[in-house]
């Protein structure tokens, strides 16, 4: 089992930075590779970035790369989305999740969730 907890949502301008973490607990092996969803109201759950446990590769997509980072740091088990120039569209449910699958981009290939936190960019 792996626990995963977010924090560090909140409300914020559009231009305006957030600073997401994901505490990480219980069975984390270096083959695991830590993911950030997000979902809007009405939308689907959609991938933003990934980092791989053991060596940080990362994986971001197309509509927040230049803008958001991921990343970790294994001594304190947590993983990091800093989000830069914020967009009204980025307001949304931001999760954390955990897979030990080798495709990163998909919602259904992971295995543990943490509960979500809200992002609001007002403009």
């Amino acid at each position: 089992q792996v626990q995963l907890v977010e924090s560090g949502g909140g409300l914020v301008q559009a231009g305006g930075s957030l600073r997401l973490s994901c505490a990480v607990s219980g069975r984390v092996f270096n083959a695991h590779a830590m993911g950030w969803f997000r979902q809007a109201p009405g939308g689907e759950r959609e991938f933003v970035a990934a980092i791989a446990w053991s060596n940080a590769v990362t994986h971001t997509a197309d509509s927040v790369k230049g803008r958001f980072t991921i990343s970790r740091d294994r001594a304190k088990n947590t993983v990091y989305l800093q989000m830069d120039s914020l967009k009204p569209e980025d307001t949304a449910v931001y999760y954390c999740a955990a897979t030990l699958a080798r495709t990163w981009i998909v919602s259904d290939e992971y295995d543990y969730w943490g509960q979500g936190t809200q992002v609001t960019v007002s403009s």
